[in-house]
C-alpha cells in the first residue's frame, strides 16, 4: 500500500488554457498551457475582484498566457498583482503584465533559500527560482491587501519554499493556498529551495484557520480543505516513518530509500522524491533521530543514532 492511497486527491480538471473561468462569484482562473509531471495540466493564475481586479500569480514567462490573462481583464483595471512565491511557473510572468497594468506588485520577497547551501553540496535544486522577481510591496504574515469588493489576508507559508505565502479571504472562508496545498498531489519539499520544518509548521498553522475551500497553484480547488490537510499531515508523518523503518535495517543512501518508499513512481519523479526524502532527513538529523558523516545532503548515507522506539 502506497502512503499516498489515503489522501482524497482529484486529478478531474478539464478546464482549457486560456480560458477565463469564474469558478466562484468575484473569482476567475486562467490555465497557462505548461503541463509537466511537476505542474500537473499547468500553473494557474486567479483574477480577484470586478472592476478593479487583483491577479494572483501571473504565471512563467509565457506570451500566449500573458495575452489571456489581458484578455479575461479587458475592460477593467488591474490594481494588484500578488505572489504566493517565485518558482519560475508563477511568477517571470509578472513582468508582462505589470507593464500592461501599471499594478503594483505584492509579494513576501526575494527569491531566497530556506538554508545557505553547504559546501559539501555538488547538487542543488535552485535553477527553478526566479532570481530576477522584484516585488514593489513586500509582505509579512497578518498584512492586509484591500481592493473593490475584496479583502485578502496575507498567510505567511513557508515551506514549499522560503518566500511561499498564501492570501485568505476570510469572509469568503477561502484560500488562494499556491503551491503549498494542491488537490492533484502531494507539493514538492526539496532543500534548500525547500524546508519539511517549515512545510510541516506552516499545514499545521492551516488546521487552525477556517477557510474550508482552496485554490491552488495547479490543479483543481480543493474543498473540505482543513480536513484535506490534515490527511497531507498524515501522509508525511507516514513518509518519515517509512524512512525510518528503512534505515532500521541499516544504513543506506537517498536512492535505496526512495526505491524501499517510493513503489511506483514515474520515473520523472525519481530525482524530485530523492529531494523529498532529504527534506525529511534534514529534519530528522536535526532531531537526533538520523546520522549522517558531514552535512545532510543529497549524496550522504544515513543512519538510526540509536534504535527506534
Amino acid at each position: 500500500m502506497s502512503v499516498n492511497d489515503d489522501i482524497p486527491f482529484n486529478r478531474d480538471f478539464p478546464l482549457a488554457p486560456g480560458v477565463a473561468d469564474e469558478v466562484v462569484p468575484g473569482v476567475r482562473r486562467v490555465l497557462c498551457n505548461n503541463p509537466s509531471p511537476f505542474t500537473f495540466t499547468g500553473t494557474v493564475s486567479y483574477i480577484v475582484g470586478t472592476g478593479k481586479v487583483a491577479i494572483i500569480d501571473p504565471g512563467p514567462a509565457d506570451e500566449v498566457h500573458a495575452q489571456a490573462l489581458l484578455d479575461a481583464v479587458r475592460g477593467e483595471t488591474v490594481t494588484h498583482i500578488l505572489l504566493t512565491h517565485t518558482h519560475r511557473d508563477h511568477s517571470p510572468g509578472t513582468a508582462r503584465i505589470k507593464a500592461a497594468t501599471g499594478a503594483t506588485v505584492y509579494a513576501e520577497g526575494l527569491h531566497r533559500a530556506s538554508r545557505p547551501a553547504y559546501a559539501s553540496e555538488t547538487r542543488t535544486t535552485e535553477s527553478g527560482g526566479d532570481w530576477d522577481f522584484r516585488p514593489d510591496v513586500t509582505l509579512k504574515d497578518g498584512d492586509i491587501i484591500e481592493g473593490q469588493g475584496w479583502r485578502l489576508e496575507t498567510v505567511a507559508t513557508p515551506g514549499h519554499t522560503a518566500n511561499h505565502i498564501a492570501f485568505a479571504w476570510p469572509e469568503r472562508k477561502l484560500m488562494f493556498i499556491g503551491d503549498h496545498v494542491m488537490g492533484w498531489s502531494t507539493s514538492i519539499v526539496a532543500p534548500p529551495d525547500g524546508s519539511m520544518v517549515d512545510y510541516m509548521a506552516s499545514l499545521e498553522k492551516l488546521t487552525q484557520r477556517d477557510e474550508q475551500l482552496y485554490f491552488s497553484g495547479h490543479g483543481p480547488e480543493i474543498p473540505d480543505a482543513v480536513r484535506f490537510v490534515k490527511f497531507l499531515i498524515r501522509h508525511r508523518k507516514a513518509r518519515e516513518a517509512s524512512i525510518l523503518h528503512r534505515l532500521a535495517k541499516g544504513e543506506a543512501d537517498i536512492p535505496t530509500i526512495v526505491r524501499a518508499s517510493y513503489i511506483g513512481i514515474d520515473p520523472r519523479l525519481v530525482s524530485a522524491a530523492g529531494y523529498s526524502v532529504l527534506a525529511h532527513l534534514e529534519d530528522l538529523v536535526t532531531r537526533d533521530v538520523v546520522a549522517t558523516d558531514g552535512d545532510p545532503t543529497i549524496d550522504g548515507i544515513y543512519r538510526l543514532v540509536g534504535p527506534l522506539a
